[in-house]
């Protein structure tokens, strides 16, 4: 029987890594490949860009595959990350809310460009090093499962893949513990074994989304007012693009107890604060919906909810409104309902479906 080829996503990572080893003793024909976004830039701000696509990630990618004997290319994705990824990151951030760059990237540039690239070059599948599993349900539809881990489940970033994206999906290190994946790396022997986790944004490596958006979108950004819900005026903000809501660090403001931000307001330039109650949501509505382990929501459905990575989730019921609208009540108030953010809709261990908070 022919071997099946599949084109591993390499970062220079731990798990990517062991991913192609993996796939490799299943008896999978790999190919490993590094998507390049910064190509166009100087070699100083390549190392400076280190993330999961940086020149180190290529070298260490290169390397690791040299070490697996398997064929390593360096795709170049420049144009569709900066359209994507960056472009959009920027306008959310501008219009008041606060995107999901790593959804976004996944969705377009490692799903949507990977893997047209690699069915280009005659290969079945794309895999990852994400901590999550493919599967097929008795409904025939695909899913994603959360990984044998939950302390390094990825599938909330993930919800947003399409039936024929998951048909071509392998998920090798979702059925593994970390720990496990690291045991596996230095018993090969692979020099990134202890290498540690990207954690940030990888084009925004000192976390200053602000300072990047002044520099890279030509845009000013004014300062303006921070305003309780009824108008008044509690003192300056530095510009929109500084804060999140939820936010109660670095506001500035002495109003003599805790207070956080509750909105944000583009059209008015104004962030609105208020108590730590103000912040809790019971409802949240959704849009640029996707469902994956169902086809549709014909009826009002009973979930849990996550409305960020790190939320553990909670009890809800979403239920559809218009078209492209959906309405997510919970059992509880959840805080910081924040505009931007995914809404992902989970049935156990399993992905239904999810949305754009609006």
């Amino acid at each position: 029987m022919e071997k099946k080829r599949v084109v591993v996503g390499m970062s220079g990572g731990v798990d990517s890594s062991v991913a192609a080893y993996l796939l490799r003793e299943a008896g999978y024909e790999v190919i490993g490949a590094t998507m390049q976004i910064w190509q166009e830039e100087t070699r100083e701000i390549q190392e400076e860009n280190g993330g999961c696509c940086g020149l180190d990630a290529v070298e260490d990618a290169r390397r690791v595959a040299s070490m697996l004997g398997i064929p390593y290319y360096v795709m170049n994705f420049r144009q569709e990350f900066q359209k994507q990824v960056i472009d959009y990151f920027m306008e959310e951030y501008l219009r008041g809310r606060t995107p999901n760059p790593c959804i976004a990237c996944n969705r377009y540039v490692k799903w949507e460009s990977l893997l047209q690239r690699s069915l280009e070059i005659g290969a079945d599948y794309i895999a990852t090093g994400h901590y999550a599993r493919v599967e097929q349900l008795p409904n025939g539809r695909y899913s994603i499962r959360k990984s044998k881990t939950a302390a390094k489940d990825q599938t909330y970033a993930l919800y947003n893949l399409t039936q024929g994206q998951l048909r071509h999906t392998l998920m090798p290190v979702g059925a593994y513990t970390k720990e496990e994946i690291r045991k596996i790396a230095e018993e090969i022997g692979l020099r990134v074994a202890h290498k540690p986790d990207s954690m940030e944004i990888c084009f925004v490596p000192d976390g200053d989304y602000a300072g990047f958006i002044s520099k890279n979108s030509g845009r000013q950004i004014p300062e303006g007012n921070f305003v309780t819900a009824d108008g008044t005026i509690v003192g300056r903000h530095k510009g929109i693009t500084h804060y999140t809501v939820g936010q109660r660090k670095g506001l500035g403001l002495s109003m003599g107890r805790p207070v956080f931000v509750t909105e944000i307001r583009p059209d008015t330039n104004e962030v609105v604060v208020g108590d730590s109650a103000e912040v809790f949501s019971k409802k949240l509505l959704c849009d640029r919906l996707n469902f994956m382990g169902i086809a549709d929501l014909d009826e009002e459905l009973e979930v849990t909810a996550k409305i960020r990575y790190n939320h553990s989730g909670a009890k809800a019921v979403v239920r559809r409104l218009e078209d492209d609208l959906a309405e997510v009540e919970f059992e509880e108030p959840v805080r910081a309902v924040t505009p931007g953010q995914a809404v992902v809709f989970y049935d156990g261990e399993y992905v239904l479906g999810g949305g754009t908070i609006q």
